[in-house]
Parts: C-alpha cells; structure tokens; sequence
C-alpha cells in the first residue's frame, strides 16, 4: 500500500466530506452553477438511510447529507460503478429527500430544493455525441422552452473517468477537487503541487494520507476494496450469463424460425414445381392425343407451343 488512501471508497470519503463541513461546501459549491450570492456558506450533516441499498450492491454507494444555510439539501454521492438502476435509485432518493420536508413545512411552497451530486467511477454515457462530456446536470424543464423550469430537483452526474483537466480559471475549484478525486490513490506517491496550493484540498490530501487511519480502519478499508471487487465481479458476471442466456435463446428463436420460413418457402416452391410438371404432363398428353389423330408434328408443335424436337420424341413413343 502506498502513502494514499483512495478517497473514491467509503473510510476516506466519509472521513473527508462526511466529517469536515468546511471540505463538503467547498466541493459542493465548485460542483454547483451557484451565483455568488447563493453559494452554500454552512451546513448541517443528515443521517439515516432514504432508501435501501440496490440488492447486494450495498458498498459500491457511499454518500453525505446535509443541509445548508438557505435549508437547501444536498446529497453527495459516490457510485464506485454503474448499473441503469442507479439512475431510478438517484431521483428516488432525491424526491424521498424533497418529501420528507412535509413533515417540517406544512404547506408546499415552504418546500426547498433538493441537489443530489452523483461522482461515478465509470462510464455509462457511451453515445459518439457525449463521449467527451463528464457532466451531466438534469433539472425538471419545460421542453419546448428550456428556460421555464420547476425548482425542486437538480440531478448532477460527472463520470471521472472521462474527466480531463484544463487548467481553466473560471472553474479551477472544480477542477482541483476532481483531480483530487482522481489522481489520489495508492499508487500516489506525492501529490501534485497544484492541488496543494488550495487550503481545503491540502487538507483533504492529508486526511487521504494512511497515517490518518488506525490499523483497525486500514483492515476495513481493504475489505472495502474487496467487498466492491466482489460486487463488480458478481454484476458482470451476471451480466455475462444473461448475455450467454440472450444468445443462446436468439440462436433458438433464429433457428426455428428459419427452420419456419424454410419449409414454408420449400413448400410455396414445391407447389410451384408441381403445377409446372403437372402442366407440362398435361401439355404432353395433348400432344400425344394429337399426334395419334394424325396431327402433324408441325401443326401440335404450333397448339402446345413444345419443340419441334419433343413432338419427334413423342411421335417415336407411339
């Protein structure tokens, strides 16, 4: 193990962003369009579950609630891989969020606004027009004009995988804290000086630094590791048998109705085949008929419309 812990995992991630409010808002408002006026100044953690976990993918989420000063709710998470339920699982758990507040609001317009900020450490949008794109933000708007929108629930995906520096000014923050997120690890062995120079990440460097933690709390970071090793095995895994399962039905529904379509084409062929012998038969025995009347070869030739050289052969036949 190196000097680093990764804080993608659930020991770090909690530690830095579920213990430190003043590193929580500084990620939240760099990962946040806010206006500087409406940026998150403190916050309140929230506890408890919302929703139970997705069947036994229970350690690839680890996520931090809170609540800050305009009573605005915030749920930051990080999915350590993707599945399509995880996109159901997210708006549940954000409109769970928005509801709860009944019980403190009483009436609907006091209700605030729910954010729920998604880090995936994977890739789940694959099409050639958002290959490049590492955030997704989601808000309930009016289709046809974009700008009318309902307040309530902002969804926001970012893919750290695809993520690339650019070392732009306008959002250096935001930038910083997803180099954080992915550039420490235990393959770090020093961090990089830029992400030092800000005063809430060098702090956050330190508490991902492994003499932060006990023995006891590297142990269960490493079952951590394991535990999410596990789960991605088992979900590709079965993955890959309802891949084998689809196949192997397909190949089976493709071979019977091949099968189908064959003997239905044999059969409209064959029929044809047989009309066209039985009318050449026909055609035959009239000319034989024709011939036994003392028809001339000529003259049957010109009626049935066979070769010359057929009515020969069926005159010898007599």
């Amino acid at each position: 193990m190196g000097r680093y812990l990764d804080p993608k995992y659930d020991l770090p991630f909690k530690l830095i962003f579920g213990e430190h409010k003043n590193l929580c808002i500084s990620l939240i408002n760099s990962m946040l369009p806010f206006e500087e006026d409406r940026k998150v100044v403190s916050i309140e953690y929230e506890t408890g579950d919302l929703i139970p976990r997705i069947g036994n993918l229970k350690h690839s989420v680890v996520d931090v609630r809170c609540t800050d000063n305009y009573n605005r709710q915030f749920i930051v998470e990080m999915q350590m891989y993707w599945t399509e339920s995880f996109k159901s699982r997210v708006l549940l758990n954000a409109s769970k969020a928005y509801v709860r507040q009944l019980g403190k609001a009483k009436k609907y317009k006091l209700l605030y606004p729910v954010y729920a900020i998604n880090f995936v450490n994977d890739i789940f949008e694959k099409s050639p027009e958002m290959k490049e794109e590492y955030y997704h933000h989601y808000k309930i708007v009016n289709v046809q004009h974009t700008e009318k929108r309902i307040d309530g629930l902002e969804l926001i995906f970012i893919e750290l995988p695809k993520f690339k520096p650019n070392t732009r000014a306008t959002r250096k923050l935001h930038e910083l804290w997803l180099r954080f997120l992915t550039e420490i690890n235990e393959s770090t062995v020093e961090a990089p000086p830029e992400l030092l120079s800000d005063k809430n990440i060098s702090e956050a460097v330190q508490y991902a630094e492994i003499g932060a933690y006990s023995e006891s709390q590297l142990l269960a970071y490493d079952d951590a590791i394991m535990a999410v090793m596990d789960e991605r095995s088992a979900l590709s895994d079965f993955i890959e048998e309802g891949l084998e399962k689809g196949l192997e039905k397909g190949l089976k529904k493709g071979l019977k109705q091949g099968l189908e379509k064959g003997l239905k084409q044999g059969l409209k062929e064959g029929l044809e085949k047989g009309r066209e012998e039985g009318n050449a038969k026909a055609t035959a025995r009239i000319a034989v008929n024709a011939l036994k009347q003392g028809v001339s070869p000529e003259d049957v030739s010109k009626f049935t419309g066979l070769p010359l050289d057929e009515i020969y052969k069926l005159k010898d036949g007599l």
